[in-house]
């Protein structure tokens, strides 16, 4: 896979961006000690840039798929004001276990709320418009998501996808996992219904607003 970043200059990065604080460092941390693939952990830069857009945006209803051990649900309710909501999907136990032990840590964690199950059978599920969304979950689905929410995203809405450069592979889509993220990019960059910016934040952020 190739290395979209060079070591030192996210280092660099890291250095002036805002610390997120000794219990996200401390989830991080044992993410990296205890959990299978914990390179799917959301990395202290796109957890501050998250929670900022979450309070740029003023967002107050937030919706994730893929929360996975808690660290970008955590990032966004700390931007989300008092008697905020972020409803969070997410399908293994484990993770949910985990991520459940540092929501009740964490003063922020009274604003999340876990759904358990398949990402598309608990979109069904919910009613009401969000303002916020990220998808950060299995990589065949993003299409499925996308069309999934944008009904349910207000207008003016923002969605922040992740991994959208997928270490460079849409560039030459070969696997499962590269061909859904290149369809996706496709399916985002021809949709006339939103906005959208392609950031090279880590693995590539797809930035969209719904008009």
């Amino acid at each position: 896979m190739l290395t979209l970043m060079k070591p030192e200059i996210e280092l660099y990065a890291r250095q002036k961006t805002a610390n997120h604080g000794e219990l996200l460092e401390k989830l991080a941390n044992e993410t990296q000690e205890s959990m299978a693939m914990p390179e799917m952990l959301t990395g202290p830069l796109e957890g501050r840039f998250l929670k900022q857009m979450v309070m740029v945006t003023g967002a107050r209803r937030i919706l994730e798929v893929g929360m996975y051990t808690g660290y970008s649900a955590l990032s966004m309710a700390e931007g989300l004001p008092d008697g905020g909501e972020l409803i969070t999907l997410e399908i293994d136990d484990k993770a949910i276990s985990f991520a459940s032990r540092y929501f009740e840590n964490s003063p922020h964690g009274k604003k999340i709320k876990i759904m358990k199950g398949p990402g598309l059978d608990s979109i069904k599920q919910l009613t009401g418009e969000f303002d916020f969304v990220f998808i950060d979950a299995d990589k065949v689905n993003y299409s499925n998501y996308y069309e999934a929410i944008l009904p349910k995203l207000k207008k003016g809405g923002v969605i922040l996808v992740d991994n959208v450069l997928y270490s460079g592979e849409v560039l030459d889509p070969q696997s499962e996992n590269a061909k859904a993220i290149h369809a996706f990019n496709e399916l985002v960059s021809n949709d006339t219904r939103v906005e959208k910016v392609l950031l090279t934040i880590r693995d590539g952020v797809f930035f969209i607003v719904k008009k």
